[in-house]
């Protein structure tokens, strides 16, 4: 008859393969749990990692315009302003595409018969999009729909709640240019605008942006502008120019590669550990299969002279190998989703109770799931080769002899 015909199929190995957990429960669970702690360990450190880089890089770009917008000032030494000729000239350079110029002024701002000093920035509204500034509660303002955007501080300084209470309150407003034009008279707003939206920040002065559209008088020198290249392959060549015309620049395209380089170097030193866990699973499960073969050398003796061929031993020790593996990396990846969620839970929880937003600090990427099952698999298959050899070389007469 040919040995072919004598192959199990796929189902008797794999029926076959899974009595390891009616023999050896507790060992083959154990063996499990412990690649799974392995595999957690890896997915909840890269998802802390992932998280990380999100949530800074998430802070820096807001807007895929701020990317690829570059903030053009003179150095604050030098106390020299933007004159608005100069703002044309960078309008009409070739790999610009947008600007947006910032006039700034020192303001005094009334709420009924409290009055506070801020700084008012001027701006059009395409200034929010392209600096990537969103406000934390509310939106900004329109060209149409005139407001003003003011920062936590400055609603505090006027009496207002720094919440979703204070918008649409009305507040009065008188300039004064802080320019060396030849004009430093102030300039009165004559409507009273509406807060739109409101920023956290605690770590400068009050301060608040308005549509430029609304000064009287247009503003002929200005703090800075921005500038939006026309695509990231021009940022350097636009950067460049800037610099040589005596700018100093700020670009959060430089800011993100250096908190991607950052966070590169954290997520690799925490793959760098996890791996290591992984390492020491691996080991414990190859120390599983070679006990559980020299413990069933009998047996494999036994199925060989009931017709099993090479194959089919070396088949199911891999199969076995194969779906420890594949179950102590399905758990694994419960261990280590689970771990983030709650830990997403507590930190989102800690955050409300103390005033801020929900936190999302374990961020684990489809693909890595994926691959992680895939290489769980592919290392119980590794582990499982050697003791799967062995058995299928091992002769009927050398497995009684050996019982």
């Amino acid at each position: 008859m040919d040995t072919e015909s004598h192959h199990l199929s796929f189902l008797d190995i794999l029926r076959l393969s899974l009595r390891i957990f009616k023999t050896k429960l507790a060992r083959t669970l154990l063996t499990i749990l412990g690649m799974s702690v392995g595999i957690g360990t890896v997915l909840f450190l890269i998802s802390l990692g992932y998280g990380l880089q999100y949530i800074l890089i998430g802070k820096l770009v807001t807007t895929e315009d701020s990317l690829i917008t570059l903030e053009a000032s003179y150095p604050a030494e030098s106390s020299l302003n933007i004159p608005k000729n100069k703002i044309d000239d960078i309008s009409k350079m070739p790999g610009v595409v947008e600007i947006s110029p910032e006039a700034e002024y020192s303001g005094e701002a009334k709420n009924g018969g409290l009055t506070g000093l801020v700084v008012v920035k001027a701006v059009n509204s395409n200034y929010f999009r392209l600096s990537g500034t969103t406000p934390d509660i509310g939106t900004v303002f329109q060209e149409e729909e005139p407001g003003a955007v003011v920062s936590n501080q400055a609603a505090k300084l006027l009496n207002f709640n720094p919440d979703a209470t204070s918008l649409d309150k009305k507040i009065s407003l008188i300039l004064t240019p802080e320019d060396n034009s030849a004009s430093s008279s102030q300039i009165t707003i004559n409507e009273p605008l509406s807060i739109k939206g409101i920023i956290n920040d605690d770590n400068q002065a009050p301060y608040m942006f308005i549509p430029m559209s609304i000064v009287p008088v247009q503003p002929t020198f200005f703090k800075s502008v921005l500038a939006k290249a026309k695509d990231i392959n021009t940022v350097s060549s636009v950067k460049d120019e800037l610099i040589g015309q005596g700018f100093v620049i700020s670009a959060k395209i430089d800011l993100v590669n250096q908190a991607q380089k950052v966070m590169n170097i954290i997520t690799t030193i925490l793959g760098v550990f996890g791996i290591a866990a992984l390492i020491v699973s691996a080991i414990g499960m190859f120390n599983t299969m070679i006990v559980g073969f020299l413990e069933r050398i009998y047996e494999v003796g036994v199925m060989k002279s009931l017709g099993a061929t090479n194959s089919d031993v070396k088949r199911l020790f891999l199969m076995e190998s194969f779906v420890m593996g594949f179950l102590g990396g399905a758990g694994g990846i419960a261990i280590g989703i689970g771990g983030g969620q709650l830990m997403n839970l507590i930190l989102s929880v800690v955050s409300v109770r103390l005033g801020g937003k929900p936190l999302t600090l374990f961020i684990t990427p489809i693909w890595f799931v994926i691959m992680t099952l895939v290489s769980s698999s592919l290392i119980g298959i590794i582990s499982g080769f050697w003791p799967a050899r062995r058995a299928a070389y091992l002769s009927p007469k050398e497995a009684f002899v050996r019982k």
